[in-house]
């Protein structure tokens, strides 16, 4: 199906510049496209008169199966949080059961405008099923953990490259994920640079969330993780470095010398009294800067809406500059910023010429939206998720008028709550 969306306010980005225009634009097959022969191809027209009709958010750090524990180790210190409360469920709750509190997390991230997310994650395929159903499109890595990938590490690391031989194709992509230093050998973490490299992959870690983490690595190692990882030849511009929150000595240097992406978690990490990450001296260093939502378990949301506001708003009070972390560059960071890190410029996070059919309508005329004095603005500042009308992925609608397109909504509360009965 081709559509012809007309009468909106949309988000455009053309030679590095993000500008809100009415204007019209095409979808073609999966494309965007500014002109289109609209006699020589049949085209639905969607009226777009009330909406904003921006690039699709892109959530670059989640953990898509933790739904179920939503609100379940909240107020705890971070040990407790991870190893008392989180891996006991992650121990016993069944592989078919993450199926359903993957689809609950679908759900959410298409109801807040999310059309792409990166995911790490411990349950076999279900990740993939459920966004490959859901439409959803994803960069999907198993966590790795151990000290010799092809040893003790073997067991996930074959079910990683099993799962991209499945289901890799246009939506879904896949990412090597070990899954932070103290959980994963020297030697487990050298492999992962040699295999990433070998098969043309994206890598992503935990880095640098808690200050035990950092104590620990240059008790261990004598230098702080960022110096380690970097020593390894694991930092490059295609790995993803999530939290990034206690940095020492000259780890911004280091990363912005590597050309890491560093994914900014501010709810999880504010949460879990970790700080927050120095986004502002990121972005001053020249690193490019993207945003996660982390898991449920530690949010306890996946709306990229809040995230983006809990940026701008933070580092503003962190840096006591109200000019700090502006909302253009905030969105930047959702979108543009997103796509640079999946390799993907010039195809997701944007409305351009060419670019995929990833788009989000935003609802205008919602009292949290009205007036629209600063569109981009608001999107930071008034925007919670809940604008979000529509969402395409691909040139599909995953999500029209509020109604999921194949997702029965209804049957994942169901199978979920039962989990909750049982597990927790």
């Amino acid at each position: 199906m081709n559509y012809k969306i007309t009468g909106g306010q949309v988000m455009t980005y053309t030679n590095g510049v993000l500008a809100i225009e009415k204007r019209d634009i095409y979808v073609v097959g999966d494309t965007i496209r500014f002109t289109a022969d609209e006699t020589k191809d049949n085209f639905e027209v969607i009226d777009a008169g009330s909406c904003l009709v921006m690039p699709g958010l892109i959530n670059m750090h989640t953990h898509a199966y933790m739904t179920i524990m939503r609100n379940y180790a909240d107020d705890v210190d971070f040990d407790e949080w991870l190893f008392k409360r989180v891996m006991p469920v992650e121990d016993t709750l069944p592989k078919e059961g993450a199926y359903w509190t993957n689809l609950l997390a679908m759900m959410e991230m298409l109801r807040t405008g999310t059309t792409c997310f990166v995911d790490m994650h411990m349950f076999h395929e279900q990740s993939c099923r459920a966004a490959s159903e859901a439409g959803v499109r994803g960069y999907i890595g198993r966590g790795l953990v151990g000290e010799d990938l092809y040893s003790d590490g073997w067991s996930r690391f074959s079910q990683a490259i099993e799962e991209k031989e499945k289901y890799e194709g246009d939506l879904l992509k896949f990412i090597l994920s070990p899954h932070a230093i103290y959980s994963c050998g020297t030697k487990l973490l050298t492999q992962v640079v040699e295999e990433s490299e070998k098969r043309g992959m994206l890598r992503q870690t935990h880095l640098s969330e808690g200050m035990n983490e950092v104590d620990n690595c240059r008790k261990q190692h004598g230098k702080t993780p960022v110096a380690y990882l970097n020593d390894l030849g694991f930092l490059s511009d295609h790995t993803i470095l999530a939290h990034c929150v206690q940095m020492q000595d000259d780890d911004i240097d280091i990363i912005a010398r590597s050309g890491s992406t560093v994914v900014t978690n501010p709810a999880s990490n504010a949460k879990l009294g970790n700080g927050f990450a120095p986004v502002c001296d990121f972005a001053n260093a020249g690193i490019n800067v993207a945003i996660g939502t982390d898991g449920t378990c530690s949010n306890n949301t996946l709306n990229m809406f809040r995230e983006m506001g809990l940026v701008s708003l933070i580092h503003k009070g962190v840096q006591r500059s109200s000019t700090a972390a502006p909302a253009d560059e905030v969105v930047r960071m959702a979108t543009v910023n997103a796509a640079r890190a999946l390799r993907r410029s010039g195809e997701l996070g944007e409305i351009s010429d060419g670019a995929k059919a990833d788009l989000v309508f935003v609802d205008l005329t919602e009292p949290s939206m009205f007036p629209a004095n600063n569109i981009m603005s608001s999107l930071c500042y008034s925007a919670n998720g809940s604008e979000v009308k529509s969402v395409m992925i691909g040139g599909k609608f995953a999500m029209k008028n509020r109604e999921y397109v194949s997702i029965d909504a209804e049957r994942v509360r169901y199978e979920v709550q039962k989990m909750v009965d049982a597990y927790l």
